[in-house]
């Protein structure tokens, strides 16, 4: 089987590096694919350094029209047996529609549990025999939207636990970040965007510095609302904004708890890495992140919106080692048990084989 695969974001945010490990672990079952993506992004290079093929367009979003001319040329010269798109941004409208008309089945993927365009969001599914969801709650979704939910599977993401030991010694993550022995460390880890709640976590940080007030705050992302969040963590002290790091997987596990204030998230791949490392997860009861985190297994869960509630959470963590030691372990056990890369191309294989029967 020989898959094109369509993933139309530049940077290596969760969903792009998700493409990457699906394309390596369906290889090692003997699936074939290229990589269609942006010219000079992020992803590319990673592919190409993986040993992944890979071809590359502008591919500019939903008004990119050539974006189809693109992806039916691919089609037509390299016959693939599939066509599977990962992403938004022109990805899976244009990819769909390439599809159909080469006479080729077509896979969606679909990541995030906010609602889509109405009318063209809804019909752009129809070209796709099947739609994958990450979690129970972007199926909720989907199925909400109109699409039958006979042709939406659950296929949730996969991290390697064993990649998310941090090769960072300690005293390196330390030094990276201007922090003392013994401080304790929060990060989050999400784009500067409304819809992950860093203001949520900004009201509650006063209260566990009143705590603890050697802890530290570290932001890592880029966005729209940096700015403002700057500035309103200006007045607290100890938050350090960090920005977009490739190489988080390096020393996530050195942190003491993470914390994911996101008000809606499809699942949540820095989740399953934290977890991976051995690091407790406090966040919001929403959208996909009941299914990435064990509430009170592997971290600790509170009501949506609730920013007193999700400082105690933190700080009943930091008060209590032994607690998050054991929340830690049971995370890397069952990431390393429920969440493989292995599993996953396995279930996009019976996918893929079930799209080519219909």
């Amino acid at each position: 089987m020989h898959v094109l695969h369509v993933e139309a974001g530049r940077h290596l945010y969760g969903g792009a590096r998700q493409v990457l490990e699906l394309m390596t672990a369906l290889a090692a079952r003997g699936i074939g694919g290229l990589l269609a993506c942006p010219d000079g992004s992020a992803i590319a290079a990673a592919a190409r350094a993986r040993g992944l093929a890979v071809a590359t367009h502008p591919l500019g979003g939903d008004l990119d029209v050539a974006a189809l001319g693109f992806l039916g040329g691919l089609l037509r010269q390299r016959r693939f047996d599939l066509l599977h798109a990962h992403s938004r941004r022109g990805a899976d409208f244009f990819g769909g529609i390439a599809a159909a008309i080469a006479g080729v089945p077509a896979v969606l993927t679909r990541r995030v549990d906010n609602p889509d365009t109405p009318v063209l969001g809804t019909l752009k599914y129809r070209a796709y025999r099947q739609i994958v969801a990450v979690s129970s709650a972007v199926r909720a979704q989907l199925v909400a939207e109109g699409v039958p939910p006979e042709r939406v599977r659950v296929i949730r993401s996969a991290v390697s636990a064993a990649d998310c030991v941090p090769a960072w010694s300690p005293d390196r993550f330390r030094s990276e970040f201007g922090l003392q022995p013994g401080q304790p460390v929060i990060a989050v880890v999400a784009q500067l965007i409304p819809r992950k709640g860093h203001d949520l976590l900004l009201a509650a940080w006063p209260a566990i510095r009143a705590r603890f007030p050697a802890a530290r705050l570290l932001v890592f992302g880029t966005g729209p609302l940096e700015g403002a969040l700057v500035a309103r963590a200006g007045t607290s002290g100890g938050v350090h904004f960090a920005g977009f790091r490739p190489d988080l997987g390096e020393f996530l596990g050195h942190i003491d708890v993470l914390v994911h204030p996101a008000l809606a998230e499809g699942l949540g791949l820095t989740l399953l890495e934290a977890q991976a490392a051995g690091v407790p997860v406090v966040g919001f009861r929403s959208g996909g992140i009941a299914e990435a985190v064990a509430d009170g297994g592997t971290g600790i869960l509170v009501p949506p919106g609730d920013s007193v509630a999700l400082g105690d959470a933190v700080a009943g963590l930091l008060a209590d080692p032994a607690r998050r030691r054991s929340l830690g372990a049971a995370g890397h056990a069952r990431i390393a048990a429920e969440f493989t890369p292995a599993a996953m191309a396995a279930a996009y294989a019976e996918v893929y084989v079930d799209a080519l029967g219909r």
